[in-house]
């Protein structure tokens, strides 16, 4: 029995592994109409006796403006382009504050919260968390910076039954994703902590300040270059210059 019990772990690990891996590689190319989370929610208002509302358009990053991107790193996670997918210093920093009993802070950089958003379930758990990190790791490593934004700005969401740029941009601003001001990208960035008590259509006075912190930091931090190289690896390529 313990043979057989061991042979069908194996089984279901290895199922697991190449089963992830595929879907993975499949995302990496075709667009993602439908999350867990969006499923989660209709689910949701189905037992709640609402009619099911999902509004969601996919389009591809070119097809956002260039200052929504800028505005989710500026505000959400500014080492974006650098990290491999994981913030340790906040991390840390969120640990140091969970044992001195402060407030939870969020840790998770986009790179994260894009995979929770794409092939895992709400909640919180060690199980969840784990199958996070390594689903980061991989979308990191197969994905890349560019087409992990594009899937973040499509996938998180926005509002209330909202889920990314396309929607929110219709919904709240009647116009497209592509003609965001950069006003307007600042206040849906300003949201992000929590769309559903926050409207990005009717801002409060603490989100226009939001706001504007994140249009400041957005024209101090460099524009979003997916095609520039990381700055660790330049550092790297500099000393070795000076070495020579």
């Amino acid at each position: 029995m313990l043979k057989k019990t061991l042979k069908w772990l194996k089984r279901i690990v290895l199922f697991f592994f190449a089963f992830s891996i595929f879907q993975v590689l499949l995302f990496k190319f075709v667009p993602i109409y439908y999350t867990p989370l969006m499923v989660w929610n209709n689910v949701a208002q189905l037992f709640s006796g609402q009619g099911v509302i999902c509004k969601h358009t996919w389009v591809s990053i070119d097809n956002i403006s260039k200052s929504l991107p800028l505005a989710v790193v500026a505000s959400e996670d500014n080492l974006f382009l650098d990290h491999s997918g994981f913030d340790f210093d906040q991390i840390e920093k969120a640990l140091n504050e969970a044992e001195k009993g402060k407030r939870q802070r969020g840790a998770s950089t986009i790179s994260q919260q894009t995979a929770k958003n794409v092939f895992l379930w709400s909640g919180r758990s060690y199980v969840r968390k784990g199958l996070e990190v390594y689903y980061t790791f991989l979308i990191e490593q197969i994905w890349g910076k560019e087409r992990i934004m594009e899937v973040y700005l499509n996938s998180i969401e926005m509002g209330k039954y909202i889920y990314g740029a396309e929607a929110v941009a219709q919904t709240n601003f009647r116009k497209p994703a592509k003609k965001l001001s950069s006003a307007e990208c600042a206040l849906i960035a300003a949201t992000l902590p929590n769309p559903i008590r926050f409207n990005s259509a009717k801002p409060s006075t603490y989100i226009l300040k939001r706001q504007a912190k994140i249009l400041d930091l957005m024209n101090k931090v460099n524009p979003v270059d997916f095609n520039k190289e990381p700055k660790k690896e330049e550092a790297t390529k500099t000393k070795k210059k000076k070495r020579r």
